[in-house]
């Protein structure tokens, strides 16, 4: 019989238990083969990424300009979708997704694809945040200049026949203060940029530590400070909701009356008709904007009436370079996806597959998988230990693989690493890690053990090479069996003649076995033999078993290899 408790040994050296929280959003559905897999395209996409698709094998089809109808009439055809600003991913279009795998963004932003629909639906949702980081930053900084030297309204002056030299005496970069709010990759670029025109650089990120701001010159201030002491300010924050609405009435009127504005970022953190009116009564000099809380921008807007404002229609991404990379960005995403089930930049999972450890996902949604099927009863609790090497590589992603392989054996939906952990919450399933440096027999060892009321199933297994997938252990039994998509698992008092006896049985039946191992603790005491089928075993089939060779525990397991 399988032990009733932990087993300890398979735990060695146990670090304490990490509790994962599971409403956290965290994916393939069923895997489509990569030659089979369709995309659709429904922006504009550079040749060059739609190639490195198509030479990779996936079926890619270019369908731009759909409404949302239209969109709901074909996306159930495909697995895939790619799409930039101009389509908006709405809730219908997300269910009407039935094969969805995933959903990228060619840019930053995803504010166009309804990710909690995603998430529920257990899509992956990409975006690829480092195509257009340096057109972005330069953008800012070009308005930034822009918005120091009047520049557009002298051109437009100029075009019309005046010469306005004194109305449009400007200010110099060099040697003021500027605020940058949000010190991510964007705002790093815009802050060395700055400093090499002797600005003096204050940041307002409340994710930067104090170190990370010495290491760059750059000073870390609460964001009331920086508006009191910024002469130019650039935003520079995603859209959350503790960024949306960040700077108001209230924060213009801490402004320097000298002070100008530039939001290249996301519309919506800059109130609207908070900046006009600030513009309009002179709380501030002027303002520069890319992003707006509604694209396009509507035309009764308050900004378009207001003084000192430059207006640009969201062009921070928008140069030849920064659409090439984006393009060629998610092309390779998509590619790594299906055929690696690599999964990058997800923006509604928290954790990303790496290559070191991709053989160990797969080993773990196996082990996840059979535990499921050989429970004695509902599961409670999931414990993933990495052992050895495996515990210094990023851990998280394989528990995520286990509750996936648990739960995709019990839900009638489809189950992913998205939506997993929103699936184990409602069901009351409790997610635990251990993680040990040391481990014994193997240099990497990774252990699952599903805990419920009438008892716990541990199995263990590991990857030669970090490539080829092993059960090395089940319950207390050592075992030296490779997955495959039939497994017959057999515990029985070992006595001469059991293995034949088996052998002969499946025999009759036509049922070949392909390999086969046995494990037991003692001569003569429990052993358990596994065999690897190439068909499933009939119900029939197992009652002549359990008879003939009196059997204490049989499982016939099914895996997806």
């Amino acid at each position: 019989m399988l032990p009733a408790g932990a087993d300890t040994t398979v735990f060695p050296d146990v670090s304490p238990e990490r509790k994962v929280a599971l409403n956290a959003s965290t994916s393939n559905r069923i895997q489509t083969p990569l030659t089979q897999s369709r995309i659709l395209v429904a922006d504009s996409l550079s040749d060059k990424g739609l190639a490195l698709m198509r030479e990779a094998g996936l079926q890619v089809d270019v369908k731009t300009g759909l409404s949302e109808d239209e969109l709901v009439g074909i996306v159930g055809e495909y697995d895939g979708l790619i799409v930039r600003s101009s389509t908006n991913v709405t809730r219908r279009i997300v269910e009407a997704a039935k094969r969805m795998q995933v959903m990228g963004r060619a840019g930053v932003g995803v504010d166009n694809i309804d990710v909690e629909a995603a998430t529920k639906a257990g899509i992956v949702v990409q975006n690829t945040p480092l195509g257009n980081i340096t057109s972005a930053a330069e953008h800012a900084i070009a308005l930034l200049f822009a918005v120091a030297r009047n520049i557009p309204r002298a051109d437009q002056e100029m075009h019309a026949g005046k010469w306005n030299k004194k109305g449009l005496t400007g200010v110099e970069l060099t040697g003021k203060n500027l605020g940058v709010v949000g010190f991510g990759k964007v705002g790093g670029i815009v802050a060395r940029t700055a400093q090499s025109l002797s600005m003096n650089v204050m940041v307002f990120d409340p994710y930067v530590t104090e170190r990370k701001a010495e290491e760059l010159n750059v000073v870390k201030v609460e964001l009331e400070a920086l508006l009191e002491q910024a002469d130019f300010i650039s935003v520079h924050a995603p859209l959350t909701p503790q960024t949306e609405n960040l700077l108001g009435l209230a924060q213009f009127e801490k402004m320097k009356p000298t002070a100008r504005l530039v939001n290249a970022a996301r519309g919506g953190i800059v109130n609207e008709a908070a900046l006009a009116e600030a513009l309009t009564k002179g709380r501030i000099a002027a303002a520069a904007l890319d992003v707006f809380t509604q694209e396009p921008l509507a035309a009764d807007s308050p900004l378009r009436g207001a003084p000192n404002l430059i207006l640009t229609p969201h062009l921070g991404a928008s140069t030849a370079e920064a659409q090439e990379r984006v393009a060629e960005d998610i092309a390779r995403q998509f590619v790594e996806y299906f055929r690696d089930g690599a999964v990058r930049n997800a923006v509604n999972l928290s954790v990303s597959l790496d290559p070191k450890t991709l053989a160990y996902g797969r080993l773990a949604e196996l082990l996840g998988s059979m535990a499921a099927q050989m429970a004695p009863a509902a599961v409670r609790t999931v414990k993933v230990g990495s052992y050895g090497k495996l515990a210094q590589l990023q851990t998280k992603p394989l528990s995520l693989c286990a509750l996936k392989g648990l739960l995709g054996n019990t839900s009638t939906d489809p189950v992913t690493l998205v939506n997993a952990p929103v699936i184990a919450e409602a069901r009351g399933i409790e997610l635990v890690e251990h993680q040990s440096a040391k481990a014994s027999t193997y240099a990497s060892l990774l252990v699952v053990a599903a805990e419920t009321e009438k008892g716990e199933i541990t199995l263990a297994g590991t990857c030669f090479d970090d490539r080829e997938a092993r059960i090395v252990r089940v319950g207390d039994f050592e075992l030296d069996l490779k997955p495959s998509q039939h497994l017959l698992l057999m515990f029985y008092e070992d006595r001469p003649g059991m293995v034949g006896k088996f052998g002969t049985i499946l025999g009759e039946a036509d049922i070949n076995i392909a390999n086969m191992t046995v494990g037991r603790r003692e001569k003569r005491g429990q052993a358990v033999v596994a065999l690897t089928l190439d068909d499933p075993v009939p119900a029939e089939v197992l009652g002549r078993l359990r008879q003939a060779a009196r059997i204490d525990e049989l499982y016939t397991l099914r895996l997806k290899v």
